[in-house]
């Protein structure tokens, strides 16, 4: 086990303790104006993007529960989760419960508890729409001319 903190922890408190070396003193360089044009680029730019993708990633979370543990209703928890991006995540929780509940009486209407819900990859996609190579080629016959 390594005694010493880790680069990334060493690097925050690095940067948090920047503005102590760093006082506000009257010279020329305008290093405190450039890390704050910096941080303020991070914090307008950057910190809203992180938090839209925070948010996208959170909202399928659900559905990949669902997929995973081949829930017989993935289909319907995949659309509450995309109900829920519109409705601004209220919707989420019940995703979330819906993901980790068992159905009830789906055993007793199907036999099963499992559901065969299954998204096909593109290897499977194209290997569905490639010609079987046994099959005869369809090819359109020429017309007889009659004339000759």
């Amino acid at each position: 086990m390594n005694p010493y903190p880790s680069k990334k922890f060493r690097i925050s408190v690095l940067f948090f303790l920047l503005p102590l070396f760093v006082l506000a003193k009257e010279h020329e360089s305008g290093f405190e104006d450039s890390v704050a044009e910096v941080i303020s680029w991070v914090a307008l730019i950057i910190a809203p993007i992180a938090c839209i993708g925070l948010f996208l990633f959170v909202h399928v979370l659900p559905e990949r529960v669902a997929e995973k543990r081949n829930h017989p209703q993935a289909e319907a928890i995949k659309i509450l989760c995309i109900l829920s991006l519109f409705f601004g995540g209220l919707l989420w929780p019940l995703a979330w419960l819906w993901a980790y509940s068992k159905p009830v009486f789906y055993k007793m209407a199907y036999g099963t508890d499992k559901g065969d819900y299954h998204e096909p990859t593109i290897k499977e996609f194209k290997e569905q729409n490639q010609p079987q190579p046994d099959a005869p080629q369809n090819t359109p016959e020429q017309p007889e001319n009659k004339n000759q």
